[in-house]
């Protein structure tokens, strides 16, 4: 990791002077680091002794802290891992397009390693992401959203990098496709799990756990997993408190706790817990595919450690 983070801030680096002050602001903002440890751990584990699971991880970190930098525009949101968000401090154009340079340093990292398939992969991951961007578009705001739409959003938008990053570690060590999909499956439950658990602590968490001020999704009018189990579950008068905060942007002096309550008065919190720790089991029996170890044993322990947040 510390090779990977060396290689971060190399390639965060240009002569144009606003490119790296952005970059930098959100890569040292923290983060856990979960995508490339992914990779790393992925290749690793087959004995793997190059470097180019380092460059891969440091790619795959890129694409993330692009999408976080398009993120924070999309959603205007005004805190990211705790700091004030790139876009509050230089603009919109200035966050969208440092995005946008990260994910050519992302590519050209990756063309370095010379292997087509993760090349492919991470490709394709950049793809769907961009797909669940636009399918969040369609659901912002938008109360009726349903179930099976959003776990599309999250499955496109957040589990499809868990899912490549963890992939592309058994494609650099020439291993087989059970193990390759295996690999993949983890990540995907991994990602959806870890969403999730986002989803809850912000009803239910603190702000240390989220890096941004409880209720943002709320005061952003998200709709999240808890939002449309609870519009699903509760009453007349609870959609219409729903369509007045969430689409009408309406919100006064007590709403946000008087969402909570109505959140858990129906288990939507509770129950999107569950649905995370469903995830986060099946992550935990694709690990049995893959070889026992120290590696794996990292694995498991990154599963721990996101549902761990909201136990």
């Amino acid at each position: 990791m510390e090779e990977v983070n060396q290689i971060i801030l190399s390639k965060a680096g240009s002569n144009v002077e606003l490119i790296p002050e952005i970059a930098k602001h959100l890569i040292s903002s923290g983060g856990k680091r979960l995508r490339p440890m992914l990779t790393l751990a992925c290749a690793e584990m087959f004995g793997y002794q190059g470097t180019g699971h380092v460059v891969l991880a440091a790619s795959v970190e890129f694409m993330h802290t692009a999408t976080l930098l398009h993120d924070d525009v999309v959603d205007e949101s005004d805190m990211r891992r705790g700091k004030l968000a790139a876009r509050k401090l230089w603009g919109n154009q200035a966050s969208v397009l440092v995005g946008d340079y990260l994910l050519g340093q992302a590519f050209k990292m990756m063309v370095d390693v010379g292997s087509l398939e993760a090349l492919r992969i991470l490709s394709e991951a950049s793809a769907i992401i961009a797909e669940g961007e636009v399918l969040q578009l369609g659901a912002a705001k938008n109360i009726l959203t349903s179930e099976e739409d959003y776990l599309r959003v999250i499955d496109a938008k957040t589990a499809a990098l868990f899912a490549s990053a963890a992939e592309v570690g058994p494609v650099i060590a020439d291993q087989g496709a059970e193990v390759k999909a295996a690999a993949r499956a983890y990540g995907r439950e991994l990602g959806l799990a870890f969403q999730l658990v986002d989803d809850a602590l912000d009803y239910g968490g603190s702000s240390a756990d989220l890096g941004k001020q409880i209720g943002d999704d709320f005061r952003e009018g998200k709709i999240t997993l808890p939002i449309v189990l609870a519009v699903a579950r509760g009453s007349d008068a609870d959609r219409v408190f729903w369509k007045r905060c969430l689409e009408e942007g309406a919100i006064e002096d007590g709403d946000l706790d008087a969402a909570i309550e109505r959140l858990r008065k129906v288990d939507a919190i509770a129950d999107t817990v569950q649905r995370a720790r469903d995830y986060g089991a099946n992550a935990l029996k694709a690990l049995e595919k893959l070889p026992s170890g120290p590696h794996n044993d990292a694995l498991a322990e990154a599963v721990a450690f996101c549902i761990s947040r909201v136990s």
